[in-house]
C-alpha cells in the first residue's frame, strides 16, 4: 500500500455511483478507498485501489484499476481512442475478451481521461517479461485470444459505419508519413542506410496500390494497433482459456495480419521467430475458421502477412515521432527489416 493521494475520480461517491451504473454495486456504497500500488508506464498511469464498502456489496469488487493520461502525453488524444473502444465496442462484445470497465470518460476540453477496470492482478498475469518471448503453449494461446476476438468483428456490417470510420480513398495518411519519415531520416541521419531509405520512399510511392487491399473493405476486422504478447493477460487456473487483451488505446478497423505482424515481425528476432511463425499462422488460421470465417484460406493470410509485415517498417518512426524510447523503436526498426527481407516483402513493391 502507498500514500500517494487519491484523484478526484477516485473520491468514495464518484466511484458508488460509477460502479452503480457499471451494475458491478446495487444497495451497498463505497465507504473507503486506498491505493494499493501505482506506477507509470510511457503512456499512462496506473492505480490499484482498494475499496471498503459500507453496506450489501457482495459481488462488488474489492479492488479496481485507474487508468489515466500522463500530463505530458495528453495532446496525444490516445485516451480517446481507449475510451471510445470502451465505450462503443466492448459493450457489444462478448463478455471474457477484454477486461470488464466500469467507467470511460474523456474530456473533450482538457483531453484528460481515464477508465475504471476490472481488476485481473490476482487472477491473471503476463506470459513473459519484456523482452522475452512467452513459451510455444502460451504464445499459441495467445494467437488464439487474438483469433477469437478478430473473428466476432469479421466483415461486422457496422465497421466503418457505427463502430469505427474508413481511411479516406485518397490515403492522406500516406502523405502524413510521408512528411514524418522526412523527419526520421533527418534526426537518424547515416544511421539509416541508404538501402533503408530507398524501401521507404518505395513504400511511400507504392502506398496507393498497396492499399487497394484495405480501400477493398473485404475480410477486415478490428485490429489492436499495440498487440505484442505483453498486452494479454493470461489467466492463472490451469486450463482455463479467459485470456483478456487490455490496452485499447491504437485500436482502428483493419487487416487482422497487422495485429500478427506487430506481435512477431516488430518484436521478436529471426532465430525465434523463425521456427514459430508459420505454426503459429497455421494455428491462427484454423482458429478464426473454428469461430466462423469463411472464404479466407491460408494463402490469403500468407499474402496478408507479408503485406502487413512490410507495412510495420512505418510503425518504429511514427514511434520515435512520439517519443517512444528509442530503446523500443531502434530494436523495432532491425527486427522489422530483417523480417521483410526473410519473406521477401520487397517483391510486393515491383
Amino acid at each position: 500500500m502507498t500514500t500517494e493521494s487519491l484523484p478526484s475520480v477516485a473520491d468514495a461517491d464518484h466511484l458508488t455511483e460509477a460502479l452503480r451504473r457499471s451494475g458491478a454495486l446495487r444497495d451497498g456504497r463505497v465507504g473507503g478507498v486506498t491505493v494499493d500500488s501505482s506506477r507509470a508506464t510511457i503512456l499512462s498511469r496506473i492505480v490499484r485501489l482498494r475499496l471498503i464498502y459500507e453496506g450489501e456489496a457482495r459481488d462488488a469488487p474489492s479492488t479496481i484499476i485507474l487508468k489515466s493520461g500522463l500530463p505530458e502525453r495528453l495532446r496525444r488524444n490516445s485516451g480517446r481512442n481507449e475510451v471510445a473502444f470502451y465505450t462503443e465496442v466492448a459493450p457489444q462484445m462478448p463478455a471474457g475478451l477484454v477486461p470488464r470497465c466500469f467507467e470511460a470518460c474523456w474530456d473533450a476540453e482538457t483531453r484528460a481521461w481515464h477508465l475504471l477496470l476490472e481488476d485481473l492482478t490476482d487472477s491473471h498475469l503476463i506470459a513473459s517479461t519484456w523482452p522475452l518471448p512467452p513459451t510455444m503453449v502460451d504464445s499459441k494461446r495467445i494467437i488464439s485470444a487474438w483469433a477469437r476476438f478478430h473473428a466476432v468483428w469479421w466483415d461486422d456490417p457496422r465497421l466503418g459505419v457505427s463502430i469505427g470510420t474508413w481511411l479516406e480513398s485518397h490515403d492522406p495518411q500516406i502523405k502524413s508519413f510521408a512528411a514524418e519519415f522526412a523527419r526520421f531520416a533527418g534526426r537518424v541521419g547515416d544511421r539509416l542506410p541508404s538501402e533503408r531509405r530507398n524501401l521507404y520512399e518505395q513504400l511511400i510511392d507504392a502506398g496507393p496500390r498497396l492499399n487497394k487491399r484495405y480501400h477493398s473493405h473485404r475480410n477486415l476486422t478490428i485490429v489492436h494497433g499495440d498487440s505484442h504478447v505483453w498486452n494479454v493477460f493470461l489467466p492463472r487456473a490451469i486450463g482455463s482459456d479467459d485470456l483478456r487483451i487490455f490496452d485499447w488505446a491504437s485500436w482502428r478497423v483493419d487487416v487482422s495480419t497487422d495485429d500478427l505482424a506487430y506481435m512477431m515481425a516488430l518484436h521478436w528476432y529471426p532465430d525465434h521467430r523463425r521456427r514459430v511463425e508459420r505454426p503459429l499462422l497455421d494455428h491462427y488460421h484454423a482458429e478464426i475458421v473454428a469461430h466462423g470465417v469463411t472464404g479466407y484460406d491460408r494463402r490469403a493470410l500468407d499474402d496478408d502477412y507479408r503485406l502487413s509485415v512490410l507495412w510495420q517498417i512505418v510503425t518504429p518512426v511514427w514511434q520515435a515521432a512520439y517519443n517512444i524510447p528509442a530503446g523500443i523503436w531502434w530494436n523495432n526498426l532491425q527486427r522489422t527489416f530483417l523480417a521483410v527481407d526473410d519473406l521477401g516483402c520487397r517483391e510486393l513493391l515491383a
